[in-house]
């Protein structure tokens, strides 16, 4: 087969990056079905699609860790064969893959220097990672061992690593969803001045106002095939999520209800940090009363896992009137004496404390489950597959079916089950984290309503989220951490990006005391 024409007449700059006919196939599914596309030099493309269209599957092809069945790849013109990210990287290609890639027992200063050069020295490593650090605004210490850290500190550990190989072409998968409206901005600049250097970008996000306002072009995955191409920033959310899912979302319906009881109660949680780069919990104070959405906002690692760890029950050493659940001291009870008082937990990691990778979805719902447990113990398989194909059919989640393996699915069908499995419960308390991370804006939607629906029902509803429109839109009050600190809450209406974007930095204190607990439930 000869290598197709690129887009160059003679004379002319090749293309950095040519698809051409690339076609990936599973036993269960067809990846990529023909897939072409086209990145020029300096040029930031948008791949869209919805979970589970193929993006993730093209993007490892061009990496070299997947090798297509089908088609051509060409780098510069020429064609290449890349065998595994180290040829890839050769070529000048980097990618920050949305599930991580990290040594946990190595630092972040050792995993970045296994994609460098070995004859630079750790401490330039070190250097480097601290000058890159400052420059794009997501501070990180280098000498803390990645099992240390959330997963968004991971994920910027992963952006900082891509860029310090100087890539031609820069691979990015949902890199914003850990920062700070005001880090994205300087993010933006930044992919900007490496665009104007000549460097390819293929950026990939869910976020749609993004792609419109960074990328030069859009190629819309649908079911593993091309279904257009477009220059995004003539396009509007509708247009592109047309594009995308075939229809617009649904509109969110968000009716004001009187609320509750109070369902959580949180008085005075002061916690010491459980490693030397923990975040300690300094006086928390709020309440999340039934009928309502409470939301917290705030950057990655400013001690969101210390407090979810002492909500779920993971971490057990409050005072037990500090955690309050439907009027019970709950301090020191175990996860699943918490989940008798009516509290179902959504992690922020999916594989590995949401899911187990290797069961199915079936036995995954004993994780918080324990109705299709019989007499003696046995398990009651038809329930549990019974139950799994409801969660499946109701929550649209592309997987085989019950005996699918949880690592099969795609992060957003993944994250779809297991925020199903949760709300199937009937909770009376939800507490979820990142409900939305990389999932696609039809089904963003689809879990946005069904929190919503379950406020309406009257359980009472705590989110952390670093997604600031998120927040904005289902929830009825926020609140921010910052360095362990919680701030006053503060009603939806008056919440805008700019005060909460200044509130991520610990801001609130410069605040007017009245101004600052405008709204917040004594």
């Amino acid at each position: 087969m000869n290598p197709p024409e690129t887009n160059s007449a003679p004379g002319m700059t090749p293309p950095r990056l040519q698809l051409t006919g690339i076609t990936k196939r599973y036993p269960a599914v067809v990846a990529n079905s023909g897939v072409s596309l086209t990145v020029q030099p300096g040029e930031v493309h948008a791949v869209l699609g919805e979970n589970g269209a193929g993006k993730s599957t093209l993007m490892k092809i061009i990496y070299g860790s997947v090798k297509p069945d089908e088609g051509l790849l060409q780098v510069d013109g020429k064609v290449v064969q890349i065998r595994n990210p180290q040829e890839a990287r050769q070529l000048g290609i980097a990618m920050v893959f949305q599930h991580f890639s990290l040594f946990d027992t190595l630092t972040v200063a050792e995993n970045v220097w296994l994609g460098l050069d070995k004859q630079i020295a750790l401490a330039e490593v070190v250097r480097r990672i601290e000058e890159t650090a400052s420059l794009y605004g997501m501070s990180i210490d280098p000498q803390r061992p990645v099992h240390t850290l959330s997963v968004g500190e991971m994920q910027r550990v992963e952006i900082i690593r891509a860029l310090l190989t100087r890539p031609r072409v820069l691979i990015l998968d949902e890199p914003t969803s850990v920062l700070t409206p005001q880090a994205v901005e300087k993010l933006f600049i930044v992919l900007r001045k490496l665009a104007a250097e000549g460097c390819s970008i293929l950026y990939i996000s869910h976020k749609l106002h993004e792609i419109r306002e960074l990328c030069d072009s859009c190629t819309v995955l649908r079911g593993g095939k091309v279904t257009g191409v477009c220059r995004p920033g003539e396009e509007s959310n509708a247009s592109l999520s047309r594009l995308m899912i075939g229809a617009e979302p649904p509109a969110l319906t968000h009716r004001e209800v009187a609320t509750g009881d109070t369902v959580l109660r949180v008085q005075g949680l002061t916690l010491a940090r459980t490693d030397h780069f923990g975040v300690d919990l300094a006086g928390i104070d709020f309440e999340v009363r039934a009928g309502e959405v409470v939301g917290i906002a705030g950057v990655s690692g400013n001690g969101q896992k210390e407090l979810l760890y002492s909500l779920s029950g993971e971490d057990r050493r409050a005072a037990p009137a500090m955690v309050q659940v439907s009027g019970q001291a709950a301090g020191r009870m175990s996860p699943r004496q918490r989940r008798a008082l009516g509290l179902h937990f959504v992690p922020e990691e999916r594989l590995g404390r949401g899911a187990v990778p290797s069961m199915s979805l079936a036995h995954n719902l004993l994780l918080t489950r324990d109705d299709a447990v019989g007499r003696g113990g046995w398990l009651r398989m038809n329930v549990l597959q019974e139950q799994a194909r409801g969660i499946i059919e109701r929550f649209k989640v592309k997987a085989g079916g019950p005996h699918s393996a949880a690592k099969s699915l795609s992060g957003g069908n993944l994250q779809k089950f297991i925020v199903g499995r949760e709300i199937e419960a009937k909770p009376k308390l939800l507490i979820i984290s990142q409900p939305t991370w990389g999932v696609d804006v039809g089904a963003a939607a689809q879990i946005r309503g069904e929190i919503l629906a379950l406020r309406d029902a009257g359980c009472a509803v705590l989110v952390l989220s670093e997604e600031l429109d998120e927040l904005f839109e289902i929830c009825d009050r926020l609140h921010v951490v910052a360095k362990g600190q919680l701030s006053p809450s503060v009603p939806r209406a008056q919440a805008t990006v700019q005060r909460i974007g200044e509130w991520m930095s610990g801001l609130w204190h410069a605040e007017t005391p009245a101004a600052a607990q405008g709204g917040s439930h004594a």
